[in-house]
């Protein structure tokens, strides 16, 4: 289960880093929810809206990379702390995602805020 877990948190950063959006959403379940940490505030859910949101942001920010700062897998969770770079108005981020694995799809996504 972890390595099925790593292996799909893995296989969306490397699509988020090379801005490939169909690689991007193939890991994530038709109706994956985005949601807000700690507060479990839903920010979006779907995969169209996925789409649309991650389509605007490549366009927006062609130089856009996350570097990967530390991983951490238990069972069917992986939290992700990534160092974001090359945004269009030059803020550089340090973000935390927390990813859940149902079957073999991303399910839930937790942004911390």
């Amino acid at each position: 289960m972890e390595e099925n877990a790593a292996r799909l948190a893995q296989k969306q950063l490397d699509a988020y880093n090379s801005q490939n959006l169909e690689e991007f959403l193939t890991v994530y379940s038709e109706d994956v929810e985005v949601l807000e940490f700690p507060s479990n505030k839903r920010m979006y859910s779907g995969i169209q809206l996925m789409r649309e949101r991650y389509d605007s942001l490549f366009k927006n920010n062609p130089n856009q990379h996350a570097k990967l700062l530390a991983r951490i897998v238990k069972g069917n969770m992986v939290i992700d702390h990534e160092y974001v770079t090359g945004r269009a108005n030059g803020v550089e981020v340090t973000a935390i995602a927390m990813y859940e694995i149902i079957g073999d799809k991303i399910a839930r996504v937790w942004f911390v805020k």
